[in-house]
């Protein structure tokens, strides 16, 4: 079958605001990985799937005006179909606002969440909206000055001067470099709108609650005061926005930006050739080229690609910010990144099907460079020892559990790697450290996908749903994470 293939029509950010979400359907499910092969650069949200729907199968996409007619023009006599998806466009049009000026008066109010209010209360924060990026740091200068909670500044400038805050999190507010625990990090990909909001607002009721000796509710999920301290006794390190210069530039534009703004790889009047994919920079087989087969495509070279790698393995100041809170904080052994939109909680290994029979089948030996990534195959399979495979499970299968009991929408727990295999993701870096080098502290990562499908503008009523959502996920990551062990 010759598949229809799109040649000069990547989307410019000049155009990106006029995205729309489409479907491509086929009969067979080859047609459409094979159509993902061929158009490799398009806009397929976190990661092309491939889903049966019917009697047929489904692949989302987010097209331009020109793509869409293309591929509508193309597609006519072919074995795949089109189709825009009303609904959901209709929705993203209808999206939360960017909240104006400061909620937090320049860090002399500090935020509160919604497991620490009535349901009532909630419309107050549809109406106010997303925070803007200046209310991060803000809302973070918030939380030190009401509860003393300690801030660091990451060592790292991105491109255009912004600084990463972070923040640490514990029952007495005194900070012991190896006593924490839990890693929380947000904002990594500039459109995804609402994730430092999740994290800012879940520290934030963690510390009210913990003050004033209460408990959480998110939906139908309800957590005593002793949970509470439990949680916090865990030391939390967070940076609520990894990515400032991204998101900056998407809440200006609503262009669905997704990368960072560094322009040593762009190309003169092509703007969506500006910026680097952070969850593709990371030092984890990073060189797609040399260890994948050549049919897989977990990042790309193309500057223009909402999915490139950069020009090295850490080779972005906010990807070397983020490690290097592991050098900071030695003893971190759980790790998320906050997503969306796709409804899940990843867990490793993204680059291909685990297993636990062949250890020599491992990233790390180059006698499988060229094979890994196809999850179909038998070739190559990640290790991964039996029990590290099963507590990476469990804790992915009791905190999607706790999502989907507060009683909002469906969360799936899965393997990172899916239908598609990534290269150079946070989750895969962080669980691969110890891998490598045993002196290192072991550590489970994970990527959180809150939200629906290719929603990365929630709605002002879905942006508090995904509050809710998250904050039980954390809640309940933390107290497994207490379980099956936070050290040892």
């Amino acid at each position: 079958m010759k598949v229809s293939t799109l040649v000069g029509l990547l989307p410019t950010a000049a155009v990106a605001a006029q995205l729309s979400s489409v479907a491509f359907f086929a009969k067979e499910k080859n047609q459409l990985l094979d159509f993902v092969s061929a158009n490799a650069e398009l806009d397929y949200g976190c990661r092309p799937v491939v889903m049966p729907t019917n009697n047929e199968h489904k692949l989302h996409a987010m097209l331009s005006e020109e793509q869409l007619q293309h591929f509508k023009r193309s597609l006519d006599a072919g074995a795949i179909r089109i189709e825009a998806l009303d609904h959901i466009n209709k929705r993203q049009a209808a999206t939360a606002p960017i909240g104006k000026g400061d909620r937090f008066n320049g860090g002399k109010v500090a935020p509160r969440g919604l497991g620490t209010r009535a349901p009532e209360e909630y419309a107050q924060f549809e109406t106010a909206g997303i925070l803007n990026a200046d209310e991060v740091y803000t809302a973070m200068k918030g939380l030190e000055k009401e509860y003393g909670m300690t801030l660091f500044t990451a060592p790292h400038k991105t491109f255009e001067g912004n600084i990463v805050v972070g923040g640490v999190a514990n029952k007495a507010q005194k900070i012991r470099n190896d006593k924490q625990y839990i890693y929380f990090t947000s904002g990594i990909h500039a459109r995804e709108r609402g994730g430092p909001d999740n994290l800012i607002y879940f520290i934030s009721d963690l510390l009210w609650a913990n003050k004033h000796r209460k408990g959480l509710t998110y939906g139908n999920k309800v957590y005593t005061n002793s949970d509470v301290k439990k949680a916090l006794g865990s030391g939390i390190v967070f940076i609520p926005l990894t990515n400032p210069d991204g998101v900056r530039h998407d809440q200006a534009n609503s262009n669905l930006w997704r990368k960072n703004r560094n322009p040593a790889s762009s190309r003169p009047g092509v703007p969506a050739s500006v910026g680097v994919d952070l969850n593709r920079n990371f030092d984890f087989l990073w060189n797609y080229t040399l260890h994948f087969d050549p049919s897989v495509s977990p990042a790309s070279n193309n500057p223009s690609s909402a999915a490139f790698y950069g020009t090295a393995p850490f080779s972005e100041p906010e990807t070397q910010n983020m490690a290097w809170v592991y050098d900071l904080f030695p003893q971190i052994r759980w790790f998320i990144d906050v997503h969306s939109a796709a409804g899940t909680l990843l867990y490793s290994w993204g680059d291909d099907v685990n297993q636990s029979e062949d250890p020599e089948q491992n990233l790390f030996n180059a006698a499988y460079d060229g094979v890994r990534g196809v999850v179909e195959d038998d070739l190559y399979r990640e290790y991964l020892s039996a029990q590290d495979w099963f507590n990476a499970e469990s804790q992915a299968n009791a905190t999607t559990a706790a999502m989907e009991a507060v009683g909002g929408r469906e969360y799936v727990p899965q393997q990172a790697v899916g239908l598609y295999p990534t290269s150079g993701a946070s989750d895969d870096w962080a669980s691969s450290r110890w891998h490598g080098d045993k002196s290192l502290n072991k550590v489970y990562g994970y990527t959180m996908e809150f939200g629906y499908s290719t929603n990365f503008y929630p709605t002002a009523e879905e942006y508090v749903q995904n509050i809710v959502d998250t904050n039980a996920g954390f809640m309940e990551f933390i107290l497994n994470a207490n379980k099956i062990g936070l050290k040892g």
